[in-house]
């Protein structure tokens, strides 16, 4: 399970998600190409997001491909997060690997 955080650039959490990435088969064959923001992330690593990346990935899991493999709940949940980054100053969206 990759769950998903906003933290301040010190490290504070800033919130949490309610809902995590669930790592399957179809998540790790994701074509990067394609998808280069999705295809970065690794089940067993943390990966981090700048406000500008957000932009980027939001722009990617609107496709209607992703959207079918992330599920509406994980989607709105990521949509959530990558919005209170781009809102804020100075914070990141995490997904942290298991």
């Amino acid at each position: 399970m990759i769950n998903l955080q906003v933290r301040s650039e010190n490290g504070d959490i800033v919130s949490s998600g309610s809902c995590g990435l669930e790592w399957t088969e179809s998540l790790g064959r994701i074509d990067a190409d394609e998808f280069p923001f999705l295809g970065s992330l690794l089940p067993y690593a943390d990966t981090m997001f700048n406000s500008r990346q957000t932009e980027r990935l939001r722009r990617e899991i609107a496709h209607q491909s992703v959207r079918e493999l992330l599920g509406p709940d994980t989607v709105a949940e990521i949509e959530r997060l990558c919005l209170q980054v781009e809102e804020g100053s100075h914070l990141y969206l995490w997904f942290l690997g298991d």
